[in-house]
């Protein structure tokens, strides 16, 4: 008989995906990594199959690493668990250590197979592991277990008239101070020694090793089946149902116990019953497992609403050409505009922008759908340069929903707010400049970053500062086609500078010629004549976020080989950049600052503040939010109330919005904990507010990017909270990693403001300090620029 051998760990099979944030992440971020576990045998399969499906049906958004630990399943059997999940891995136990248990009856392998799942304690790779047997099935929500930060959480065990405090190993919530080798050991130690209850092997030795002192969870997280002797029903609030005892449902269960047993029955399902059940759940559903069982699905039903669904979740992942492969494996209706607007929006991410401009006009027929359809429209038509037909859709998609937001959006930049105005200038005097040239009301760090960018490029010229307006720059929109006429344009001045901000991201204005933000094919970036300087851009892929083509890797190529310079602004980006090259380019990826981290050395006449407001100003961001904070929101929440109320006694706190989304920090702390904070509409303001207010205050508490390095620039001290790892990347690259504290810390409030007390103590030296840290990276732009000099011809 063939079987998957235990000495091999195996995880889901490989991808096209190229690197996301990077494997150290997490590490980077803190963001918390759960996992379920489960001990699997051949013997228990049945029990275990039942177990995901109840998982996938019972919580429909939930969907974790799953961990299977094995001695040896047949192949048969792996692809059964890796059909009902889609983030399934592998692990084999260390069978051989039981054997030196004093209880373990070497002979016998049902009590050996007992101490198995102990080896969930050696998982080093998460910082919360769920624990699950095998002969459960779960009936309710269990959100409220992967919130859980502290100790080891368990529901004790249930026998009538029995008062001791012992635990129920069945479902164990498991943190990461209990995945220690220290913890292991005295595992190891007991269970060697034989100073355990053989109650259940497992079970006796957590028992003796925690006396007691575990957190206890409600007993609906574990319900024994034996609270229902008589064939009661199972009472409604229950979440997990566990068929303790000898007779297990998959064998035919036991006498008694009939209304249980119908409760387990539910999930015995094959693939397709399962599918069909999931894709009806109220609520919302998981992105994975929207894929994972709708994809097979539309394959064989060819259900145009299921696919509708699928491609969304694949849009929402950045995995656009899935999601034209999913709609394409469907039969469409005509008349639904839904699908063929969602076609379009799948179609336009691919550039493949005739086909999508025929399902778009499709969705226009419905009124629901006409705005979304309209807007799409219009930013096709501005993608490719014709202004005058999407200003046309922009009025279409208003006239039918006067607040939608896209359609204002391309109304206005079709207005010409988008971009500098264009103005006479001698084009072989000029510098061509692909950037994201931000709307009104636009991410306030973004707006910036282009004037940023001039200041820092032009000053490496010898004589006066460049302007940094239309005189002696040429404005490329990274979003818009790069075309013929583009490229003829750029070829007619005296070099081309690309940055800065963090254009390496595959899903703000997606497209399928460069699969980042400059929207350029490879044989017009081939054809480009006039020198290339690609200056601190940022590889901007947030933990959990993946480039998932080829193409990425391609254009990134040809960028490289095309560049006279090219610079990224943090070390991290360096190393995910150079990790998707061939080792010959490495030496040519190098390291250039965001400039806003120099402004005051780039910025005329710059004069730092004789004096500061008594502020204190506080920015969350709450793009990708799921990808932000995962399930930690209310936890992030919670602790920026009290952090608020602690700093009050320090300065005055507002809240700088970057973005309009910022402002939901303000209004979620009022509603939630009653803490009103002053609003600063930062989207609102010009470049000269922008560091005006930003020079002005004592510090800055950011999580954006730019809310952390434009202040630093303005010679503002500031505390990140890190969400993404671009913000540790520039603490690391300036040795202040103490000024970040990760959203899902532990100690969250504790931490930042005793860091914020300690910068405000002596705030002259803190100010200095940043001072210092400044002009080390003023040192790395000044010798770039003097390469830029020798480029361009300065």
């Amino acid at each position: 008989m063939t079987i998957l051998n235990p000495s091999i760990t195996t995880a889901a099979p490989a991808t096209t995906a190229t690197p996301s944030a990077g494997p150290d992440a997490a590490a980077l971020t803190g963001k918390r990594r759960i996992a379920f576990a489960s001990f699997v045998d051949e013997n228990y399969l049945p029990g275990f199959l039942a177990l995901l499906r109840s998982l996938a049906l019972s919580n429909p958004g939930v969907c974790e690493d799953f961990i299977v630990l094995h001695d040896g399943l047949r192949p048969a059997s792996v692809a059964q668990i890796r059909a009902l999940h889609p983030r399934v891995t592998f692990r084999p136990v260390d069978a051989a250590r039981y054997d030196t248990y004093a209880k373990g009856d070497q002979d016998n392998y049902l009590v050996r197979k007992a101490y198995f799942i102990l080896d969930v304690f050696r998982i080093r790779d998460y910082d919360t592991v769920i624990t699950l047997d095998t002969d459960m099935v779960v009936l309710g929500p269990i959100g409220e277990l992967l919130t859980l930060r502290r100790g080891l959480a368990a529901v004790p065990q249930f026998f009538y008239g029995d008062t001791t405090r012992k635990l129920n190993s069945g479902l164990l919530v498991i943190q990461q101070e209990f995945l220690t080798d220290a913890f292991c050991a005295r595992i190891d130690e007991t269970g060697r020694s034989g100073a355990y209850e053989l109650d259940k092997h497992d079970q006796g030795i957590l028992n003796a090793v925690l006396d007691g002192d575990f957190v206890d969870l409600d007993s609906t997280y574990n319900y024994v089946k034996r609270r229902l002797s008589g064939d009661l029903p199972v009472p409604d609030d229950v979440s997990v149902l566990h068929f303790t005892g000898r007779h297990k449902p998959w064998q035919g269960g036991e006498a008694g116990y009939g209304q249980a047993q119908e409760r387990w029955a539910e999930y015995d399902l094959d693939d397709a019953a399962l599918h069909s059940a999931y894709l009806e759940s109220d609520g919302e559903l998981h992105r994975d497992l929207l894929v994972h069982f709708g994809t097979p699905h539309v394959r064989r039903t060819r259900d145009a609403v299921t696919a509708r669904k699928v491609a969304l979740a694949r849009i929402g992942a950045g995995d656009y050409q899935a999601a034209v492969d999913v709609l394409e494996a469907a039969d469409l209706p005509v008349d639904d505009a839904w699908v063929h607007e969602v076609y379009g929006h799948a179609l336009m991410s691919v550039s493949r922008y005739d086909e999508a401009r025929a399902q778009l006009l499709l969705a226009t027929a419905a009124p629901n759908r006409a705005a979304t359809a309209f807007g799409r429209l219009a930013q096709i038509a501005w993608v490719h340069g014709d202004d005058t037909t999407a200003a046309g859709y922009a009025r279409d998609g208003l006239t039918t929903d006067p607040t939608h937001r896209a359609s204002r959006l391309w109304h206005q930049r079709t207005a010409g707010h988008a971009l500098p105005a264009q103005q006479t200038g001698s084009p072989a005097d000029q510098l061509a400049h692909v950037a994201f040239y931000m709307d009104r009301q636009g991410n306030a760090g973004d707006k910036l970053l282009p004037e940023s960018v001039r200041r820092a490029v032009g000053g490496a010229f010898t004589g006066a500062p460049r302007d940094t307006g239309a005189r002696d720059w040429h404005s490329v929109h990274a979003h818009r086609l790069f075309d013929e006429a583009a490229l003829a344009r750029v070829n007619a001045r005296r070099g081309l500078v690309i940055g800065g901000g963090g254009l390496f991201i595959p899903d703000t204005m997606p497209n399928g010629n460069s699969a980042w933000q400059w929207n350029v094919p490879d044989e017009l970036l081939s054809r480009i004549d006039v020198p290339v300087a690609v200056f601190a851009v940022g590889f901007n892929a947030f933990d959990g976020q993946s480039y998932r083509a080829g193409r990425f890797r391609e254009s990134l190529r040809l960028l490289v080989e095309k560049s006279a310079f090219f610079g990224l602004r943090n070390h991290g980006s360096i190393e995910k950049v150079r990790a998707m090259l061939p080792a010959h380019l490495h030496d040519k990826v190098r390291f250039q600052p965001c400039p806003t981290t120099v402004t005051r050395q780039l910025t005329p006449g710059w004069r730092d503040p004789a004096s500061r407001e008594d502020t204190i100003l506080l920015n969350a961001a709450y793009d990708r939010a799921g990808l932000r904070f995962g399930h930690d929101y209310g936890y992030f929440l919670a602790q920026m109330a009290a952090s608020v109320r602690e700093l009050g006694r320090l300065a005055e706190v507002r809240c700088v919005a970057h973005s309009l989304d910022d402002e939901k920090l303000a209004f979620d702390l009022r509603r939630e904990h009653g803490v009103s904070l002053p609003v600063i509409p930062m989207y609102d303001f010009d470049n000269e507010q922008i560091l005006d207010t930003y020079k002005r205050t004592k510090l800055v508490i950011g999580m954006r990017g730019h809310a952390g390095m434009i202040p630093f620039g303005c010679g503002t001290p500031v505390i990140s909270l890190i969400s993404h790892p671009k913000m540790a990347y520039f603490l690391r690259d300036i040795e202040r990693p103490e000024w970040g504290v990760s959203v899902h810390d532990r100690d969250l409030a504790a931490r930042l403001v005793e860091q914020a007390g300690a910068l405000l103590s002596d705030h002259a030296a803190t100010v200095a300090d940043v001072h210092g840290r400044q002009q080390e990276l003023w040192k790395v732009t000044e010798a770039n620029r003097a390469e830029l000099r020798e480029i361009f011809g300065g």
